[in-house]
């Protein structure tokens, strides 16, 4: 369960993480600086589980694999969007990051507290005691994330040879 952090449509990687740290590859370094210029208590306050929201087109803007590895370093449990900009999505997954299409994802406001019920294919709004359907990822999409990332997956696949 954790704490939803509300952001609106076509939220630009430049957004999630500004282009000046793209010279940083250390995710926890990533982390220090998301959404900096826009909402500069996030890195201060979110906590592992919590989950960005979002309307549509998520992660729009640069193909920077970046965005999604500065969120998965700040140990929120997913995003939830309406949509993704399929570049971003992608990389999400590759990097093990949840990346969760809920269209009632506009339903969800800043500060609720969330749990998502991944048996069911359900977002739990603890704080108004309603459900949300999210889009099941396909079972290979899953394994992807469950291995933390493409490269894990890959070396998972190489160690059952």
């Amino acid at each position: 369960m954790g704490r939803a952090w509300k952001f609106g449509d076509d939220i630009d990687t430049d957004v999630i993480i500004q282009g000046k740290y793209l010279v940083i590859n250390d995710p926890a370094e990533l982390a220090k600086h998301v959404f900096e210029n826009v909402r500069s208590e996030f890195v201060k306050e979110v906590k592992p589980g919590d989950f960005v929201v979002a309307g549509e087109n998520f992660g729009c803007g640069s193909s920077r694999e970046h965005a999604p590895l500065a969120l998965k370093a700040t140990g929120i449990e997913a995003v939830i969007a309406k949509s993704y900009a399929r570049i971003f999505f992608r990389n999400a997954i590759n990097i093990g990051l949840r990346a969760l299409e809920c269209k009632d994802a506009d339903k969800i406001d800043d500060g609720d507290e969330l749990e998502v019920d991944y048996s069911r294919n359900v977002i739990v709004n603890k704080t108004k005691g309603e459900e949300y359907p999210i889009n099941p990822l396909p079972e290979f999409l899953l394994q992807i994330i469950e291995k933390g990332g493409l490269v894990g997956f890959g070396k998972a696949l190489l160690k059952s040879e």
